[in-house]
């Protein structure tokens, strides 16, 4: 299958941002000072879990995404040259 250039790059910079979202979503959940994500005792809550779960699965697929992308924008460029 061959992708197009835009598709190539949306995919590429959909990953980038799923990377950018998560990790800065995954920052504030460590530091949360509300008491969802860790109890009184500070250990981590099933909200933390759940959520770490999401974050963790949304890299994956980010990175799946990105790389699919990366290899269109690749192989469009061994094309060209």
């Amino acid at each position: 299958m061959k992708l197009s250039r835009p598709v190539s790059w949306f995919l590429l910079a959909f990953g980038a941002w799923s990377w950018l979202i998560w990790i800065t979503f995954v920052k504030n959940l460590w530091n949360d000072a509300s008491g969802l994500a860790f109890d009184d005792a500070g250990d981590p809550t099933a909200y933390f879990w759940v959520h770490l779960l999401l974050a963790v699965t949304s890299f994956v697929l980010g990175t799946g995404v990105g790389v699919i992308g990366l290899r269109g924008v690749r192989a469009l460029r061994h094309e060209r040259g």
